[in-house]
């Protein structure tokens, strides 16, 4: 199910306009507002503050600005802008959210459907990982590598939790927020409107999910976020609800959050954010689980679409 109404602007035109509107929020608008917030609370001058947050792991008191920044950076880009772009265009936000009527049943699923498909993408996770380019795009797997080796040391300084405090502010920061912004743009705006231009239900939800993976500018992480993005879509194409997506994505970062932080307090003997892939007789069974919840998920609602009918 996909959210109607009366749409006078093309797709096209309004998945370009939407893109833009989130990159320069997301990139410009968002971390300058956050910067300009963080200042006044840094002891040090604007200069040191930006000198700070190019190289956070040396300085370890420019945690907190990190978090206003990346919040910031997903609350204007992710929300704020696309709220605002939806009024211009004659559009409400809660026309996404209808129906407004979620059931108890497949909102408990959500998480559990969510947690065990973390252990079929595992097995995408460490390929990815392990995946090496053509020698002639040597130079272009070289940078990634870079990129990739600077986000897992930026993530390692910002879960690295001194207190249960900072784990809230990781939880709001890292999994409410971006499970919010992320959904409401990749599925509620940008998965309708390609459902509009292709009138492929499948289409959009694997383009919109092609989108999502690409937004996160992390190649080797690329495949298992692009999957990750297909269940959110798919759960949220089956529901029509896009509360569901947002349940699910939440349970997707949550769960590595609270996995971090109970791996440092030693309750975890396991780091489950490594990139190795589960055994192959748990990965057989994360698969059957998970395949089985998805088919009974799917079933749930479409009986309720059928008795709704008639």
């Amino acid at each position: 199910m996909f959210e109607t109404g009366d749409h006078s602007r093309s797709p096209f035109v309004t998945l370009i306009l939407l893109l833009i509107g989130v990159c320069l929020g997301f990139v410009v608008v968002g971390p300058l507002v956050g910067f300009l917030v963080t200042l006044p609370f840094y002891e040090g001058s604007m200069v040191d503050l930006a000198e700070a947050l190019q190289n956070p792991m040396e300085h370890p008191d420019i945690k907190l600005p990190l978090y206003v920044l990346q919040g910031s950076a997903t609350l204007i880009g992710l929300i704020v802008t696309p709220v605002l772009l939806l009024k211009a265009f004659g559009r409400s936000v809660r026309s996404l959210f209808i129906p407004l009527q979620l059931y108890w049943i497949p909102v408990l699923l959500t998480p559990v459907i969510v947690v065990s498909f973390i252990g079929i993408n595992s097995w995408l996770v460490e390929w990815n990982a392990g995946l090496h380019l053509p020698e002639t795009l040597k130079g272009i797997e070289e940078w990634a590598r870079l990129n990739e080796d600077h986000r897992i040391e930026l993530t390692a300084f910002m879960t690295n939790f001194s207190s249960t405090g900072e784990l809230f502010i990781a939880l709001l920061v890292i999994a409410v927020i971006p499970a919010i912004g992320e959904e409401l743009v990749f599925r509620g705006l940008i998965q309708n409107e390609l459902y509009r231009l292709t009138q492929n239900a499948h289409a959009a939800v694997w383009l919109a999910a092609l989108l999502f993976s690409a937004f996160h500018l992390q190649f080797f992480g690329f495949f298992p976020r692009l999957l990750l993005g297909s269940l959110f879509g798919y759960m949220y194409y089956w529901s029509g609800s896009l509360v569901i997506a947002i349940l699910a994505h939440f349970a997707n970062n949550c769960f590595a959050v609270l996995s971090l932080y109970f791996y440092q307090r030693g309750d975890l003997s396991i780091p489950l954010e490594e990139t190795e892939s589960l055994p192959g007789p748990a990965l057989m069974l994360s698969a059957a689980l998970t395949l089985l919840l998805l088919f009974y998920f799917r079933k749930f609602y479409s009986t309720r679409s059928e008795l709704i009918s008639r």
